[in-house]
């Protein structure tokens, strides 16, 4: 589910082995461009003004970006049916509720892949089922996805109290990095914030795989090998 939309799963795998060889070919935005032929364009101060494109509001009436001045903001892009963005929910969630009283707005920006996902009642449900309090937009036109020019589910986006974009984070991990990066946000509108960073509970499907049993599976199964084949 991690991928980029209008784009095949096997171009993003592609995408991504570059990537990882972006210390000795160039950034990873040089990747991209190698790769798909575009631009990967940083969004600028006012994209939060496509908050006004959402076909609908859960958790809260509808967010601008005027109101939200002075506060910092993480958007999370996600679908319900991402297994990606489930293992990064528990996080999510937890800083939502860590740093609320510190000026911390969380939006879940749920722009749907598959045509199911565009209908209301079912993101509703899993908004209750899931533990999910903060506002939701609906962003069944892409009115969000294209302002700030994403491309991937799960992805995060920080902006600090002036609406600008400080940082962004596709993918699952970098937890520590992203929290510290809210953090310090928070302490540039004038919150000490040197307290405890938030406690992260994941459940059911939002627990990450164990590789470790992955890779005893593994050592198990090729020993089983071994040993069959040496009979």
């Amino acid at each position: 589910m991690f991928e980029p939309h209008t784009r095949s799963r096997r171009r993003f795998f592609g995408v991504a082995a570059l990537s990882l060889a972006g210390a000795w070919i160039g950034t990873r935005d040089s990747v991209l461009r190698l790769v798909t032929g575009e631009a990967f364009r940083v969004p600028g101060t006012g994209d939060l003004g496509s908050l006004g494109g959402a076909t609908a509001w859960l958790n809260s009436p509808p967010l601008t970006a005027a109101a939200l001045r002075g506060k910092v903001v993480l958007v999370d892009f996600w679908t319900y049916t991402c297994i990606n963005w489930m293992r990064s929910l528990p996080y999510v969630r937890a800083w939502a509720e860590q740093y609320r009283d510190q000026g911390l707005v969380v939006i879940g920006a749920h722009t749907p892949e598959f045509s199911f996902e565009q209908d209301i009642a079912n993101v509703r449900q899993f908004v209750q089922t899931m533990g999910v309090h903060y506002p939701v937009a609906i962003d069944n036109d892409r009115a969000i996805w294209d302002g700030l020019a994403n491309h991937y589910w799960p992805a995060l986006y920080f902006l600090d109290a002036n609406g600008r974009l400080q940082n962004q984070q596709f993918g699952e991990g970098n937890y520590e990095q992203a929290e510290t990066t809210i953090r310090r946000l928070l302490v540039e509108t004038g919150h000490r914030n040197d307290g405890p960073r938030a406690t992260v509970e994941a459940r059911g499907p939002e627990v990450g795989a164990d590789w470790r049993n992955v890779r005893s599976f593994g050592s198990q199964t090729r020993q089983r090998d071994d040993e069959y084949s040496i009979g």
